[in-house]
């Protein structure tokens, strides 16, 4: 880091990081888009559990324990895409 300081590069540094901070609203659209297509993907594995039960593959029980463990990632999905300046960087 010395060296940065004498070869007169903390400017550049120092732009690079500004542009990254300008840049952040980008990448925390783009982490909200991931979250969303999570969020899909989690609400369409719950509609193939829907069709297992009614297919007699999983019983009642089995549905029962899922179908729950998809609601909780499912709303964790939801709230850090609600607060996402808190995960995105």
């Amino acid at each position: 880091m010395l060296s940065l300081f004498r070869s007169g590069k903390v400017p550049d540094l120092l732009l690079l990081i500004s542009a990254k901070h300008s840049e952040k609203g980008k990448y925390e659209k783009a982490f909200i888009a991931k979250l969303s297509d999570s969020e899909g993907e989690a609400a369409e594995t719950q509609n193939w559990l829907d069709y297992s039960l009614d297919h007699g593959y999983i019983s009642q029980a089995q549905h029962h324990k899922l179908d729950k463990i998809y609601d909780n990632i499912i709303g964790k999905l939801v709230r850090m895409a609600t607060q996402a300046e808190k995960w995105s960087f």
